[in-house]
Parts: structure tokens; C-alpha cells; sequence
């Protein structure tokens, strides 16, 4: 299983070169964090509608792709790490409402190299910019 799993990730890492770089481009460590955490968002949207629909064995195996395409991942972010971050990011960019999230969001995503999910960045942003 984990070989059809890494299998399918380079074949996703080829057509996103292909897709951005043309035929015979390649994608920067960066871009290609990028197509491992779409995966895994796949798998996860997999995972949420087959255990809605009851199809638990299914939803096993899509947990288990999961495990395999994290260990293509830095390691996460912590908690305390990722605030630090959020809060240098508001300071640097003068941010004060909600309008200026997107402006926070780049900075902090630029910064995070990949180790943080852009739903946790985005809810720590939320809470401070509220």
C-alpha cells in the first residue's frame, strides 16, 4: 500500500512541475510541500465522507495513506511557536481588523516553511485579528 501511496504522490509532484514549470521543469522543495499537503487534504475529505456514510473500512484505508504522506512533512510547528509567529507577522504588517488577514496569512505561510496547516494558521490569525 505505501508504495502505490508514494507512487501517486510523485505522479501529483510531476504534473504540478508539468502544470507550473512545463515539460521539463521541477518543483522547489517548497512547491512541493505543497502537493504532499493537498494529498493529505484529499485524504481527508475521503476520510470524513466515508465514515458520514458508514464505510469505515474505506475510511481505515485512506487513514493509513494519510500516515504514509506525513512522513513527507517537516516537522509541525508547535502551538507556542506558530503564535509567536502570527503575532511578529500582525506587528510587522500593522495589521488591525480582518481585512488585513490575507496580508498576515502570506507572511506567516512564507515563515512557516510548511511546518504549520494553513487551517491552524488561519484560526490563530482569526483570533487575533478580531
Amino acid at each position: 500500500m505505501a508504495l502505490n501511496v508514494v507512487r501517486a504522490l510523485k505522479s501529483a509532484i510531476k504534473y504540478a512541475a508539468i502544470e507550473k514549470h512545463g515539460a521539463d521543469g521541477d518543483l522547489d522543495d517548497a512547491e512541493a510541500l505543497v502537493v504532499v499537503r493537498r494529498e493529505i487534504k484529499k485524504r481527508q475529505d475521503s476520510i470524513s465522507q466515508y465514515e458520514g456514510a458508514g464505510r469505515t473500512d474505506l475510511a481505515d484505508n485512506e487513514k493509513a495513506e494519510v500516515a504514509v504522506l506525513e512522513k513527507y512533512l517537516p516537522a509541525a510547528m508547535s502551538e507556542a511557536d506558530l503564535i509567536k509567529l502570527v503575532e511578529d507577522a500582525i506587528a510587522e504588517t500593522g495589521a488591525a481588523s480582518k481585512k488585513d488577514m490575507g496580508k498576515v496569512m502570506k507572511l506567516v505561510q512564507e515563515r512557516s516553511e510548511g511546518r504549520a496547516d494553513n487551517k491552524a494558521i488561519s484560526t490563530e490569525v482569526s483570533k487575533r485579528l478580531s
